[in-house]
Order: structure tokens, then sequence, then C-alpha cells
């Protein structure tokens, strides 16, 4: 690899577009980079990139003045020196054989011997940053930095510890130690086993033993570093996150946007993840974290109270009223202070006293008269009273019950009962009363000018931002679910009258619409036709995804139920469905389908394996998957899915499904597991690899059957064939293949020789060698059995 040796002896000057060290591509470069006016890091940081985003810092991440030096000294140490001529060693490599040093390509800054031998590496000293190629053993570490726009520690530490684990801890903030009382949320569950984290060239972060088999896959994304930049970083808010960029920049008809895109997310929830007895959790104390719209958490500060630090959410929230008094008086407690209700809200942990078998009212007269309860919990027939400060706070549909939040009514911070006793003389209560009536006529006149004005602005900006529909505002949860009831007027009043149709299936129309919740929002609402089918659906619909919670799943806002008016209220997908995306004129970017078929198997395996109730959607296919903003692909339609019990595996039902995507076993009478959703997706995931319907005219007088031509296709080794005119894919053709082994694999005949939708992902990911599938029969020789079951 070529590279740009720096000579002993050279420095670099902390300037406004000063001087910088590049690698020899350019990719990376190291120097001061000026983070705000006059105020520079020293760090290295992707170069070509318009973020310039660091990877790497030196001076536990202190903004250093303009006129500070950075010098590789004649005796090989890397010395920082500031305006004042006082200096301090960044790199002290042992012995003085250092001859140069260097910016690497893969992002890595060294002090090298003659020969090359690396004396000194900033990939041992790594910071918040994993990057490919680099080495990451037993007791290396990352560390969050404290903001987005400050490098210095943060509140998170992630480990790969001695004992073989692979771990996220909070920190003894502002200490970076880990202590007793660590926050252990996620790990390999291989003690003792784990050697090191590797980060290759193909995008693939796993977890390796001493003898280099894979423990455990941490991230797997399709593009290589040849197209792609890579970057692994525990970010500031406590979640690893694998990110991508393109290289070469994206175009808008393909939809790819040159910017960062999130590859994996661990945890993918940190609000709920983090559970501890002592610390400030996710956010800071007294505050609630809550998943955003876009995967990321959002801290907020509950009424009645405001951030210690107004310019970091992460921060502390202070109470913004006097404390209810412990000493009793005659004034009644019912006029002073009052609860806000915020639903599916806790603060897990910070309680001091738990009733059973209670009602609401009960619950909110036991912390009405306890001075020390800051909040009272309520939720199935339990209640729970908390102290400040409150920790670990999350607001999430799988909290459940109500936060019943205790603040003064007024903003009085006098104690109440007391009162200013020091006698006023006459005059002096004239002149005030005076002085407090003019102040109050002044008062009031000022204050109906501002409100006259406000309104007009008001009514102004909404006609200009809203002109489609009146935004919704959420009704009382319904009984058991996560999501909101909605009133049918309402429904119609946001939807303009259902004016803007952008779907239409057998049983039901979806109108675009307008909806309130925290922020405003699009919405997709389906009006459900009154027939016995529909109202099957309907219920359908919401029992199965009104209990899930996952990026790859469509979100259900709410529905209605009134009369012959039942309706669902979804998240609105503004890139429309699969199909429309996939079999279109111009063919989709080989990056972008393979995120969409993980996104769709992660889905599936959420589905199938972690929900708490077992869905078998039974109607996989390219209309049924939707695109976000940023082309991540959520499984929607839950209309026909089924949902098994606890103790069951398996259910009679009737053909369910679409032709073409509809597995054998449906057509034999025999139960119908989640395998059936298998067979869809290896359909599915043909269809996103080939970019063809899976039954079309080829030519006059004939027709191509999708799964039939790809088996033909691998049996013959002949996989380039299904990529025809994709150089992309055609470039990365071994996980072409391993793509369509995948998918035959999945539409095997016998149900019991398809993977479950886990092994599926592993395979798709490369955590192992996928074996070659037989053909996809009724009739499944034993080694070939045996073949399939040695890769599980």
């Amino acid at each position: 690899m070529s590279q740009r040796n720096i000579s002993l002896g050279s420095s670099i000057t902390a300037t406004s577009n000063g001087p910088v060290w590049e690698s020899a591509s350019g990719d990376f470069a190291f120097g001061f980079k000026e983070i705000t006016d006059e105020a520079f890091l020293l760090a290295v940081w992707f170069n070509k990139i318009p973020e310039k985003t660091v990877v790497w810092w030196a001076n536990s991440g202190n903004l250093v003045q303009s006129g500070s030096k950075v010098q590789v000294t004649a005796d090989g140490r890397l010395v920082f020196t500031d305006p004042d001529d006082r200096q301090t060693s960044i790199a002290v490599p042992a012995g003085n054989n250092v001859s140069y040093a260097a910016m690497l390509d893969t992002g890595n800054f060294v002090l090298a011997s003659e020969n090359g031998v690396n004396l000194w590496q900033s990939f041992d000293q790594p910071t918040d940053t994993f990057l490919p190629v680099q080495q990451f053993i037993k007791d290396s570490r990352l560390l969050a930095r404290f903001s987005a726009d400050n490098y210095t520690n943060g509140r998170f530490k992630f480990i790969l510890q001695e004992d073989g684990n692979l771990v996220i801890y909070t920190t003894e903030y502002p200490l970076d130690s880990v202590t007793s009382w660590r926050t252990s949320y996620w790990s390999t569950d291989t003690v003792g086993s784990g050697y090191q984290l590797m980060f290759n060239q193909s995008g693939f972060i796993y977890l390796i033993a001493q003898n280099k088999t894979i423990l455990k896959p941490i991230s797997s994304d399709p593009s290589s570093t040849e197209n792609f930049y890579h970057r692994a970083v525990l970010d500031f808010d406590g979640v690893f996150r694998h990110y991508v960029y393109p290289k070469a920049g994206g175009t808008s008809s393909g939809g790819w946007q040159e910017a960062w895109s999130v590859s994996t997310s661990i945890p993918s929830n940190i609000c709920t993840a983090i559970t501890a007895d002592v610390g400030r959790g996710a956010c800071g104390f007294n505050s609630l974290c809550q998943l955003g719209d876009d995967q990321r958490p959002k801290c907020q500060c509950p009424h009645g109270y405001s951030f210690l630090d107004p310019n970091n959410e992460m921060s502390d929230c202070k109470q913004d009223f006097e404390s209810q008094s412990c000493i009793k008086n005659s004034q009644n407690k019912d006029n002073l202070f009052d609860f806000y209700e915020m639903k599916s809200t806790d603060w897990p942990l910070s309680d001091f006293e738990q009733f059973g078998s209670v009602s609401e009212d009960w619950c909110r007269d036991i912390c009405f008269g306890d001075c020390f309860c800051a909040v009272a919990i309520f939720r199935d027939g339990t209640c729970w009273k908390k102290k400040l400060p409150l920790s670990n706070g999350r607001i999430d549909p799988s909290t459940g019950g109500k936060a019943l939040i205790k603040y003064r009514l007024n903003n009085d911070t006098s104690p109440p009962g007391v009162e200013n006793s020091s006698p006023k003389p006459k005059d002096s209560d004239d002149s005030t009363l005076i002085v407090a009536g003019a102040v109050l006529l002044f008062s009031s006149v000022l204050l109906n000018c501002l409100f006259l004005i406000y309104s007009c602005l008001k009514k102004r900006k909404s006609k200009v931002l809203q002109p489609q529909s009146k935004i919704l505002q959420p009704l009382a949860t319904a009984p058991g679910m996560n999501i909101q009831r909605f009133t049918y007027k309402e429904i119609e009043e946001a939807t303009n009258g259902f004016e803007e149709e952008i779907g239409k299936g057998a049983f039901a129309t979806v109108y675009k619409g307008s909806i309130q919740f925290e922020n405003k929002s699009l919405v997709a609402v389906k009006k459900l036709d009154k027939v016995v089918e529909a109202d099957k659906e309907f219920k359908n619909e919401v029992n199965a995804i009104g209990r899930t919670n996952h990026k790859n799943l469509v979100q259900l806002l709410g529905f209605c139920n009134e009369g012959p008016h039942q309706l669902l209220v979804y998240e609105f997908m503004c890139n429309g469905s699969l199909a429309d995306f996939l079999f279109r004129n111009s063919r989709p970017r080989w990056h972008q389908r393979m995120q969409i078929a993980f996104g769709t198997a992660r889905g599936l395996c959420y589905m199938h394996e972690e929900c708490s109730t077992q869905i078998i959607h039974c109607d996989i296919k390219p209309q049924n998957i939707l695109l976000d903003d940023f082309f991540t692909a959520k499984i929607g339609d839950f209309g026909l899915a089924k949902l098994l019990k606890t103790d069951q595996t398996r259910t009679i039902t009737n053909i369910r499904g679409t032709k073409g995507y509809v597995a054998p076993e449906w057509f034999k009478s025999v139960p119908i597991t989640v395998k059936v959703d298998v067979y869809s997706f290896g359909v599915l995931l043909l269809e996103l690899i080939s970019c063809r319907k899976n039954f079309e005219q080829e030519a006059e007088d004939g027709y191509i059957v999708l799964t039939d031509w790809a088996f033909d296709c691998c049996k013959n080794g002949n996989f380039e064939v299904l990529v025809e005119d994709d150089e992309e894919a055609k470039n990365d053709l071994v996980r072409v293949k391993r793509f369509i082994m995948t998918a035959i694999w999945c539409i095997q005949d016998d149900p019991s020789m398809r993977p479950t939708m886990k092994v599926v992902t592993q395979m798709l990911e490369g955590a192992f060698e996928v074996p070659t599938p037989p053909e996809p029969t009724s009739f499944i020789t034993e080694s070939s059995y045996n073949l399939y079951t040695s890769c599980h």
C-alpha cells in the first residue's frame, strides 16, 4: 500500500483551513479540525466526504486554541505545544528507532521504523470508533464522547473483556471506570470464548474464538470497503452503530443519498435496555427516554421539570416548583398539587413502596398524602410510589400503565402557608396599589395585542404548512393494546374527507392524512369495507401488529371501530411499496436491494421468534413490504396474519396469501407453521436479486417461473445470469451466490427442510458457509437433509 511518509521534525499549526497530513488516497487526514470558531480538535477524520467525520482524537477530546502546534520530533515523539509553549507528549514509542510518521489509508496514524514496523499507532488507542482491519482484542475498549459536538469522555463504554464477553456498560461518570453498579445490557453469552472482534473489508463485524471460529455475528453490510466507507461507533447516546457511506456519492434517481446510513444498532432500544440499581440510565436523573422515528433515543423532561443544562438533552432534569411540604397545615393539598398523566411511562427501581390489588384513585390518594412521593405508577392494579431522583426513565409501548407525575398547580415557589408578616405603612400601601393597577392595566393591553398578533401568525402558518388536512389528536389508548383509539369524525377531518387515495386492496382503501402525537407527521389511513372478510381482516390486523414493536414492521398508530366504520391508522411510508420500487423501469442499486432483504428477514425473525405472541404473516410479497424515508424495509398488511398461542407451533386454517408466494403445504390440508412465511420470503429474495417478478411473460408465447429458473441457474453454476446487466451485483458475485442458495433453501417443498428465519438471517450475513441446496421437490433424500442440517 502506498503512503505519504512524514519526516521527523515536521509540524502543523492550528489555523482555519490550515495544513493537514493526508493519507495516500486522501481518504483520511490528521491535523487540527476546527470545531467552533478558533477552537480545534487534534484528530483523524474522513477527509473526502463533506461531513469530515472524526474517527480518532488526542488530548482527551479537549479543544485547543488557534496557534497550537503538533510535531513529530527528531527523537520520534508526537508532541503537542499550546500557544504558551507548554508541551504535552501524545505518543512516546519505545526506543529511538522512529524514522517517520504516516497517515495510512486505513485511518491509522503511525510512527514507524525504517523497515516499516509500527512502533506506535492510533489504532491501539481507539476513542469511540472502530474501523475495518483495526484490531480489537481482549481489554480493547471504546469510550463514547460526551455529546455530538463535545469529544470529552461520555457515559458509556464498549469492552471486549478478559472473560471473553463483548459488553456495553454505563460508566461512573465523570470518571470512565466501570463500577460494581455497572449496567451490562448486551453480552455475547460466550463467557471465556471471545478472543478478538473482527471488522473485515466486506463490512462484516463478528467475534471470533482463538481458533478463528465465528462465535457471534455482530453486524453485516453487503457493501465492500472498495466502494463504501465503513465505521462502527459507540455513539454518545450509548448505542453501538455500524455506519456506511458511498465513496462515489449517490444519485437522486436511485434514491441513494450521499450520507452515513446505519446498518446495525445495538441495542435496538437503549431506552428499555438499561435498568440499573444506581445511575441515571439512558438519559439523566428525572429524565425520560423515548425511541424516536429515526430509531434514536430522545431525552425529555416530564411536566414541571426542565433540563439542568438547556444545551444538553442528556443532562439531569430539575424540578421547577417547590416540593410538597411535609409540615402539616390547614390548606387542602388538592388545591396546591395535581397529577400529570403520561401513558406507558416509568422510572423502574425508583420506587420506595408498592401496593397490589388497588384502584387508580386509591393510588392517587396515597401519593397525594405522601410528601416524599414525586410520582406514582399505576399498572394492572398495582401502585408504585417513586421518590426523587428518578432514574432509568423511559416511555415505551411495552411499559404499559401510566405515570402520575405530581406538580404544583401554580408557579409560586414559596412554601405553602408562609406569608410576609412585615407591617406596611398606609401611604406605601396606596402607592403600591396605584403602581400595581397601572402595571396590570398596561400588561393587560400588551398581552391582548401580543395574543392578537400570535393568533394571526398562527392561523397564517397553519394555512401554509397544513393545507391538506386537519391534525388528528390521539384519544385514550385501547385496553391491552399499544395503540390509540380515534373517532370516525376525527379521522374524516384528518384526511379531508378521505380526499387523497394512495392505495386500494380487496377489502380496503388507503388514504393519506395527518396526525399529531409528539410532532406532526403524515399517516396512512386504511378504510375497510363493511363485509365479513373485512371485519376479520380488521380484527386480525389490530390483534397482530398492535402487539409488536420493531423497526422492520410498519407501526400501527391507532384505529377506529365505530358502528359501520373500521379504520386503521399507520405511519406513512413515503417511498411506497417494494413492488413499486423494484419493478420500475430503472433498476434499484444492489446495495439497497440487499439492505431491504436484510430488513425483511429481521422483521420476520422478530415475528416468528422474538415477539411475545408468535405471528405468521401469511402474505409476504413485495406489495406488503413498505419503504420509509431511508428505504428501510418494513413489513405491513397483517390482515391475513395468524397468531399462535404460547404452546402452539402450528395451526390449521384456510388457504391464505397470494399466488406465486404461497407455500405448497397450503394445498395439502395440513397444519401450517411459520415456514410458510419462509417460503414466501425465498420467492421475494429471488425477486430482489434479479429485479424480476416471480411469474412473468418472457416471450410472445412463453412464461418464466422465477423459482424454477433460479434453481436451474444454481444447479448449473450460472449465478451471474440472474443479475445480468447489473454490474454492481456482478462485481459482488460471491454474495449473489450466497443469496441465491439461501433463497433455494427457503423454497423447499418440505417445510422441515426450510431454515428458520433466524438461520436465514445468518445465511444472508455470511455467518457460515451455505451448503448447496437440493432441488425443491416433494422428495428429499436423507443425504440432502443431512447436508442442510449441518449448517444449523
